[in-house]
């Protein structure tokens, strides 16, 4: 799993100018089975995603296809994680570490 974290690096009258282009993309993320939480920093200077996958690789490549990351209105950083401890809605997304 992995944390997805936005931080606008313009003036949020810039970022809204991509919001619906970024709330379309982000849609797709969920229809896609990779996102399964999202939403605004507050204060309002960015978001954070949680997605689901393994591939550090394949995720930096997915955020850069962001309309955000397109247009330099913001900057992410990726964490990943192993979510070995979840609440019962998140049984699906449990990990074990490896040895």
């Amino acid at each position: 799993m992995f944390v997805l974290e936005l931080t606008y690096t313009v003036p949020l009258d810039r970022v809204d100018g991509f919001m619906a282009d970024h709330l379309t993309w982000v849609k797709a993320q969920y229809d896609a089975g990779v996102f399964v939480a999202s939403g605004r920093k507050e204060p309002r200077d960015g978001g954070v995603i949680l997605a689901v996958g393994d591939d550090r690789a394949a995720m930096e490549e997915l955020v850069a296809g962001d309309p955000f990351s397109v247009a330099g209105v913001c900057e992410y950083r990726v964490t990943r994680f192993l979510a070995t401890n979840v609440a019962a809605a998140l049984e699906p997304y449990r990990e074990k570490p490896s040895a």
